[in-house]
């Protein structure tokens, strides 16, 4: 029946001008000839699709049986098969290139990754050929095209580890790799283009207005696909070294990617350090941000200064310090998001910027350039907050790299404005054994400098030995601070001496005694107290349920502990007066040393610090 439909409608449309077909006439060819695909009728279509006498007809209806072949081609377990495929070549020579590419667009629309893959692998190849019969009018349909096999690319997994890139279990390196050579031609192309003198206008020197010609237009298209690209998958996957794994096939797509920058005329050290070489920006005006987004740039940079791709192409005249300055923009961008993926390539960018700057060389003026202060603070939340244990462990590696890199007068202004601004007593804690470090250093013979010791320091430790809330400060959440305030104080008392005072520490005993010291004994007695009671009430609760084990709830620091038993809670309980102890014990050591240093030292002199 179907076939009998396909066979009317046809040579009923034979003896009728091009494009004079009516819509009901489409509706039966598209219906017939389906149905009869569908039914095993192959072999008859073909006979049908490839007589001389149907060209017209079918060059004008043909693309509407892309479905059920492109269906049959995706099984490849069908008889008719070999016919199938024939059929579907045939229209790709004949049909009208525009209507194959609508018909083959939509056939590339899924959301089964297996199914997203395999048709992607099925369809690129012929869309590649529709594109290149468009000749010098494709630009916006390769656009559209590389839009719609982006928007499905993204649906696929990525691979998380080695094992799972060598297997390409989702797929994704076949993708890659098929997308790369579907694009090969058009990038050629553009690389002609560019050759034989048919330079366009660098957008990013353009004021405004869309480009003109057709070399234009290509390659814009083909530098949104790759700031596209970049910014998706490429940011997302894990780029392994070669001697990790030889043959990657992403590592592959992301060279081929910077390759296809440079045949579109773009400048790749241009666009790595596009933060400070770009012009002034005109209020409205979004061009730049669009044309090159902030992440696919700094996923470039990753690419350039981690895995080293495309290295050859920059000149060996850059600074390390210009390096850092520019890159310092992209590591904000990847540090101020939560994704593992963008974490681990800030870290990664920031290491690799760091390790070619000489120690102790970045001056403080640096410090006045916003991106110098926001990346600490994205680096105290990985530290501290990222639920990964490595990127918490390499965060910390490259926080001391970065302030080992600072010179002393930076160092002193960083220490300031990390104590001001981190909030965490972990990372407050780490500063002030840093300080600690500075501070030993510049008491060695030779090595005095102005801000660790003598007048410029005693801000800073005026910073160091306070209290946050005073006596009420919660000490066990800012035990670290403490301890290594406390650690410092010890240090300096013992380093320092009296008739000397290169750190100011013995004239400014007596501001840390009142706004330190005494506060903080009041502190550990006060927090005592309350935990002794708090243990006393635990110990008489467990008495009353000895025969029932309870779930109860013990206020601590002010916020009540995770339901636990009595036995538990206990063991807390003990652990934080063994912490109070542990300061008091401190507390007393250091008035012992002063007590004796101040003896011995300044004999007959009223003692700077009472017990």
């Amino acid at each position: 029946m179907a076939l009998e439909q396909l066979s009317d409608v046809v040579q009923r449309c034979q003896a009728l001008p091009d494009d004079s077909y009516s819509s009901e006439d489409h509706d039966v060819f598209t219906i017939a000839g389906r149905s009869c695909i569908e039914e095993g009728h192959a072999p008859q279509v073909l006979s049908i699709v490839l007589d001389e006498k149907n060209q017209n007809v079918v060059g004008s209806m043909g693309w509407s049986l892309l479905p059920p072949l492109v269906q049959v081609l995706l099984r490849k377990d069908d008889k008719h098969l070999p016919q199938c495929l024939a059929i579907f070549n045939h229209l790709l020579e004949t049909c009208r290139p525009k209507e194959l590419l609508i018909g083959l667009l939509e056939l590339l629309e899924h959301d089964d990754a297996d199914r997203i893959a395999e048709s992607l692998h099925l369809l690129l190849t012929p869309l590649q050929k529709v594109l290149l019969r468009l000749g010098g009018r494709k630009a916006s349909s390769l656009g559209m095209t590389l839009s719609s096999v982006l928007d499905q690319l993204a649906k696929l997994p990525v691979p998380d580890t080695k094992e799972q890139e060598e297997d390409d279990v989702f797929s994704l390196g076949r993708c890659c790799a098929d997308l790369a050579r579907f694009v090969g031609p058009f990038a050629e192309e553009a690389r002609l283009n560019q050759s034989s003198g048919n330079q366009p206008r660098k957008s990013h020197k353009t004021a405004g207005g869309q480009e003109e010609g057709a070399e234009d237009e290509l390659r814009t298209e083909l530098l949104k696909f790759c700031m596209k690209t970049l910014s998706q998958p490429l940011l997302d996957v894990q780029i392994w070294d070669p001697d990790t794994l030889p043959l990657s096939p992403l590592r592959t797509f992301a060279a081929e990617i910077l390759d296809i920058l440079g045949a579109v005329g773009e400048s790749l050290p241009g666009l790595v350090f596009h933060p400070l070489l770009k012009k002034k920006e005109v209020p409205g005006f979004l061009e730049e941000e669009v044309r090159y987004p902030k992440n696919s740039l700094a996923c470039l940079a990753h690419l350039v200064f981690v895995h080293h791709l495309a290295a050859d192409t920059f000149p060996s005249v850059f600074s390390p310090i210009f390096c850092l300055r520019s890159n310092m923009e992209h590591i904000s961008i990847l540090l101020s998001r939560t994704e593992t993926s963008r974490l681990q390539k800030g870290l990664e960018l920031y290491e690799k910027s760091l390790v070619r700057v000489e120690d102790g060389s970045l001056p403080a003026d640096l410090l006045e350039i916003r991106t110098f202060l926001t990346v600490p603070q994205n680096l105290v939340k990985v530290m501290t907050i990222c639920p990964k244990h490595d990127l918490r462990t390499k965060g910390l590696k490259v926080f001391q790299l970065s302030i080992d890199k600072f010179n002393t007068e930076a160092k002193y202004r960083f220490f300031q404005y990390m104590l001001r601004t981190s909030n965490h007593s972990g990372v407050e804690g780490y500063i002030i054994k840093n300080i600690k470090n500075q501070i030993d250093a510049a008491l060695q013979p030779g090595n005095g400098n102005i801000w660790f010791e003598g007048l410029h320091l005693l801000p800073l430790l005026r910073k160091v030995f306070s209290l946050p809330d005073g006596p009420e400060t919660d000490l066990l959440q800012y035990l670290d601070r403490v301890m290594e305030s406390l650690n410092l104080l010890r240090y300096l008392v013992i380093r320092d001496k009296v008739t000397e005072n290169q750190t100011g520490i013995w004239t400014e005993l007596y501001k840390i005694e009142d706004k330190f010291l005494k506060p903080l004994r009041v502190g550990v007695n006060m927090s005592r107290a309350h935990y002794e009671r708090e243990l006393q009430d635990t110990r008489e609760k467990k008495k009353k349920n000895a025969k029932e084990e309870s779930v109860l709830s013990v206020s601590v620091g002010g916020e009540k502990l995770p339901k636990m038993t009595s036995e538990s809670q206990i063991q807390a309980l003990h652990s934080a007066l063994h912490t109070f102890d542990m300061i008091e014990s401190v507390l007393v050591r250091i008035e012992e040393l002063v007590e004796v240093k101040d003896g011995l030292e300044t004999a007959g002199e009223p003692q700077l610090l009472r017990a």
